[in-house]
């Protein structure tokens, strides 16, 4: 069963990777090309997901929420999301537009703590 970059979201992963937001950019020019001594993929398919950010080697999901995320609809989706990576042995972190924005140093060391 194919369960990562699945072809049937190869169209969406391109379009997103296209389109990143702003604040996704940001953390991506600071985690990029090993600079934390792993690799990180960018708006990586995992099983119906697409998701901002992925390790393989440490199985760690990075989610940039904006403003959407916060509403009731997109927290019951986000946990039914997160849900899913647990089952899979995939731990998420999370960051809001904000952190990333004001502070992406702050984020980067967050993430190093995980690493």
């Amino acid at each position: 069963m194919e369960l990562f970059n699945k072809s049937s979201t190869k169209d969406k992963r391109n379009n997103l990777k296209q389109n990143m937001t702003l604040e996704e950019e940001l953390l991506w020019k600071n985690i990029r090309k090993d600079q934390l001594g792993v690799r990180f993929r960018r708006q990586y398919g995992i099983g119906e997901y697409i998701v901002d950010f992925y390790c393989p080697k440490l199985r760690i999901v990075i989610e940039i929420d904006g403003g959407q995320h916060y509403i009731e609809k997109g927290l019951e989706y986000d946990h039914v999301r997160e849900e899913y990576m647990k089952e899979l042995g995939i731990k998420t972190l999370r960051f809001s537009n904000a952190e990333v924005r004001d502070d992406v140093e702050g984020v980067v060391e967050e993430i190093k703590g995980e690493i």
